[in-house]
């Protein structure tokens, strides 16, 4: 495909259409949106556009439809695949100036939001409402609610409550070239045709661009209890997840931290957290609910069957200062990890019963490839984040057969019925690797649909489906 450069008679239509404190192409924005939080890649936008509201996004998708301009949506900037870097140059287009919460229907449990509109800010104000919006990354409170719905994002929660996908009743969309449609109803039943909504949900900005979006709500649970579980195994940790189902439990929280994790953490943070040397691996486990008895009978059976598993040691947060100190060392851990090194963050993902065999597996290769990794992630769902850091690794080592290692990974993923994604996309970094999991008629298959939805090819292409 072959893109047409920014002209001035295009920015004199943005200037006209935007003003020009909308339309900004001097060096300093544009090196804030070559980049994005994956890995250490730079790809430079032509020009960055603000636009306010639908009609204006409409305008500006029918002029670069017109004229083969590509255009890459951008919400906060928080992804880690890529899936917001101008690969092609051209436009990145921001959504920061939708930032509405439009309503919060009570009666109904729902709310209407823009894009840019933070996920943490979002939850706080159904909380005072006496409502809830589980999802939530460990970005929430910097990360856009329309970034959520374009990577399906999960979370922490997404073990009991579900990922961003099991929230989203209807979208408004602008479409690549132009046109302004709802993909659904706001209702909780919909079975009128094609799910466009779901299309939609993880489609990276591929496909159209989120305008506003229909959330369900549910009630909110007033009581949590919250555990710092201690294993000298890592095998056993993540065994123990499956245990507590057939026990009964049904924790809305159960993540998995390796001691370097929260050695990272607690360096980033300054918050101290003693970690004898017997310890490989805990857990971070929640149960919430509105009814404090049941709360401690599930904490019971819970604790029976960690001390059945010779778990090392079992913390109580009995506090609300308490609980923030745990979760801002599970939060942080994503920053610490990348501070001062160079990364790659693997999204892997396999059935819950298998996460045992994909932590000794993963470890077991990066070992073979002298990598340095860190993991952690929602161990509930059977989702691991693999943190692989350069460290001192060569260049041509580090672009080269590290690239075996993550594939490697990834086959295990497959061989285990896992996935290569499971809440961070596959945007630009993780796209060449798609033909692990996918057929080819399943990838033809997502070819036809973006090009029934975006012809030119205009909006973020180079992103999801290989070349």
């Amino acid at each position: 495909m072959t893109y047409h450069k920014i002209q001035t008679p295009d920015i004199d239509f943005f200037v006209q259409l935007l003003g020009q404190d909308h339309v900004l192409y001097d060096a300093e924005t544009l090196a804030v949106f070559s980049k994005d939080h994956t890995e250490d890649l730079i790809y430079s936008p032509e020009i960055v556009l603000f636009p306010a509201n639908n009609t204006e996004i409409s305008s500006i998708l029918i002029h670069c439809n017109e004229h083969h301009i590509p255009v890459t949506p951008r919400g906060a900037g928080t992804g880690l695949s890529g899936a917001a870097l101008p690969i092609y140059g051209g436009i990145v287009l921001s959504t920061k100036r939708l930032n509405q919460i439009i309503s919060i229907d009570e009666d109904n449990f729902q709310a209407i939001v823009e894009p840019a509109v933070i996920n943490e800010t979002l939850q706080q104000a159904v909380i005072e409402k006496g409502l809830f919006y589980p999802p939530d990354p460990a970005s929430k409170g910097s990360c856009f609610i329309g970034g959520n719905v374009a990577h399906a994002s999960g979370g922490p929660r997404a073990l009991k409550y579900g990922t961003t996908r099991d929230y989203i009743l209807n979208l408004e969309v602008v479409l690549p070239t132009g046109e302004i449609i709802w993909t659904g109803a706001n209702t909780l039943k919909y079975s009128t045709g094609y799910n466009l909504t779901h299309l939609m949900i993880g489609s990276e900005g591929t496909l159209g661009i989120v305008t506003k979006i229909v959330l369900k709500l549910i009630p909110y649970p007033t009581k949590n209890t919250l555990l710092l579980v201690s294993f000298n195994s890592p095998e056993t940790a993540c065994a123990a997840v499956s245990k507590l189902f057939i026990a009964g439990c049904n924790p809305s929280v159960c993540e998995f931290v390796e001691p370097d994790a929260f050695k990272l953490s607690s360096a980033l943070t300054g918050l101290a957290l003693h970690i004898p040397a017997e310890v490989e691996a805990f857990l971070l486990i929640e149960i919430d609910g509105n009814d404090s008895e049941q709360i401690a009978k599930e904490v019971d059976t819970l604790c029976t069957v960690l001390y059945e598993l010779h778990c090392i040691d079992i913390l109580l947060a009995d506090t609300a200062d308490q609980k923030e100190y745990f979760w801002k060392l599970r939060r942080t851990i994503g920053e610490a990890t990348k501070k001062n090194n160079v990364y790659k963050e693997e999204d892997t993902v396999v059935p819950r019963a298998a996460l045992p065999n994909l932590y000794r597996g993963v470890k077991e290769i990066a070992a073979r490839y002298q990598l340095r990794t860190i993991c952690y992630g929602h161990a509930g769902d059977g989702n691991l984040h693999v943190n692989i850091l350069k460290d001192n690794l060569s260049d041509e080592y580090w672009n080269n057969e590290v690239k075996d290692a993550i594939r490697e990974i990834f086959f295990l993923c497959k061989k285990l019925n896992g996935t290569i994604s499971g809440e961070h996309g596959i945007g630009l970094v993780q796209k060449e690797y798609m033909s692990i999991v996918m057929p080819q008629i399943q990838l033809e298959l997502m070819r036809k649909i973006k090009l029934v939805f975006d012809p030119n090819s205009i909006l973020n292409p180079g992103k999801i489906i290989p070349n």
